[in-house]
C-alpha cells in the first residue's frame, strides 16, 4: 500500500486547522464551491445544501427590504417584485442631466480596466475624493430615486459603490465576451444599477434581463442543485456561484422571454442580479457609459441598517482598495483577472491595446 505523501498530509492537515474558517463562510456571500470543503462537498450540494443556503439567504433578504418599504413608492415595489427591476426613464431633469454628462466628459482620473473576451471595461471608482470635485454626481446619488432604489433592492441601508463605467465592445481577438451569456451573479439576491449617459441602440450591446428570473421557484432550486453538484465535483473544482444557462434550460424553467434595454440616455435600470441578465451581443464595436452602483452585503445579515462586510467598513475607499491590490498583483507576477490600472484617463478615451 503507498503511503500519502507528506505534502499530502500538510495539506490534509491545513484544511482541517482552517475548519472554523470554512464554518464561518457558511453564513457569508462567500460563492466558490472551492477550496472550501463545506460549501464544495458533493454529498452535502446533493442533498441540498446549495439550496438551503440559498433559500435562506433570500428569506434573509426579503425581511431587510421590508425594513426599507419607505424608501420607495408602493408602485416600484410592485414594479420590482413581478420583474426583478425597476427602470426610470428620464430620471433627472435635462439641466441637471446635461450637467451629468458635461462633469463625466470633462474628467481624467485613475481608472481600472478589465478585460473579458473582446470587451474591455473601464470603471472610475467615485470615491469621497473624486465626488468632492464632481457636483452633479453628487446630486445623483442624493436624488431620491436613486438612493432608495439602489438600497431597497440592495436590501442595505449604506451607499453602494458607485463608478463610472465604460464598455467597449468588439475590440479585436476571437474571444466570445463572456457577459454575453446569461447567468446569475451569486446564489443570492444581489443589486446593480445603470444610469445611461448615452442613448443604448439595439446594435449596441444592451443590458439584458429576464423579468421573473429573481423568484425562488422549484424548477429554479432543482437547476440550481444540479449545477453545484456539478460544480462541486473534485474532478472539476469549479469556483462557481456565477452560474450560465442556456435557452433550453430556460425553456426547462420556464423563463419568460429576455428583456433588452435599448434605452434613451437619462434612463435609470435596478435589478436584482440574482435573476438571469446578460449584455447582449454587439453587432458592432460599441461604446457604453453610464454611472454603474452595486451592492453585495452579507446575504445572511439580519438588518438592513446593519452590514459590517469589508466593502461597508471601508466605504467609499474599497473600490480604489481593490484596484491597488489587483495592481499589484500584477506586478509580482501573479493572476490578475484581466485587469490593468490607467492613469488620468477620460471615460470616453479609446482603450489602449491590451497586451
Amino acid at each position: 500500500m503507498q503511503l500519502p505523501s507528506v505534502s499530502s498530509k500538510v495539506v490534509s492537515a491545513l484544511r482541517w486547522l482552517l475548519l472554523p474558517w470554512w464554518l464561518a463562510q457558511v453564513l457569508t456571500g462567500e460563492k466558490s464551491f472551492w477550496p472550501n470543503p463545506i460549501l464544495g462537498d458533493p454529498g452535502l450540494n446533493r442533498r441540498g445544501f446549495a439550496v438551503w443556503r440559498g433559500r435562506l439567504a433570500a428569506r434573509m433578504t426579503a425581511r431587510r427590504r421590508r425594513q426599507l418599504e419607505s424608501l420607495v413608492p408602493a408602485a416600484d415595489r410592485a414594479a420590482f417584485e413581478r420583474d426583478g427591476y425597476v427602470v426610470k426613464r428620464g430620471l433627472l431633469a435635462p439641466g441637471a442631466f446635461s450637467a451629468l454628462t458635461a462633469e463625466v466628459a470633462g474628467l481624467t482620473a485613475m481608472a481600472g480596466e478589465f478585460k473579458e473576451g473582446d470587451a474591455i471595461t473601464r470603471r472610475i471608482p467615485l470615491t469621497p475624493a473624486l465626488l468632492a470635485r464632481l457636483p452633479a454626481c453628487r446630486r445623483l446619488l442624493g436624488h431620491p430615486a436613486f438612493h432608495g432604489l439602489t438600497r431597497y433592492v440592495g436590501s442595505f441601508d449604506a451607499e453602494p459603490l458607485v463608478f463610472i463605467q465604460t464598455i467597449f465592445t468588439r475590440t479585436g481577438g476571437d474571444q466570445t465576451d463572456p457577459q454575453t451569456s446569461m447567468h446569475i451573479d451569486t446564489f443570492h439576491p444581489t443589486m446593480k444599477a445603470w444610469l445611461f449617459l448615452e442613448d443604448v441602440g439595439e446594435e449596441d450591446g444592451p443590458f439584458t434581463y429576464v423579468p421573473g428570473s429573481h423568484r425562488r421557484t422549484p424548477r429554479r432550486e432543482a437547476w440550481e442543485r444540479r449545477l453545484s453538484v456539478r460544480a462541486s465535483d473534485p474532478r472539476t473544482r469549479k469556483t462557481g456561484g456565477a452560474f450560465r444557462i442556456a435557452k433550453p434550460e430556460m425553456t426547462r424553467l420556464r423563463s419568460a422571454k429576455p428583456k433588452r434595454f435599448a434605452v434613451p440616455a437619462n434612463t435609470l435600470v435596478v435589478a436584482d442580479t440574482y435573476g438571469f441578465h446578460a449584455r447582449r451581443p454587439s453587432a458592432r464595436p460599441s461604446m457604453r457609459l453610464e454611472i454603474w452602483a452595486y451592492s453585495r452585503g452579507n446575504p445572511f445579515a439580519p438588518w438592513a441598517r446593519l452590514d459590517l462586510s469589508p466593502a461597508r467598513l471601508w466605504r467609499g475607499q474599497a473600490a480604489a482598495i481593490g484596484f491597488g491590490v489587483m495592481a499589484l498583483r500584477r506586478r509580482l507576477g501573479l493572476p490578475a483577472q484581466g485587469f490593468r490600472q490607467v492613469a488620468r484617463v477620460s471615460p470616453g478615451a479609446p482603450p489602449a491595446p491590451w497586451p
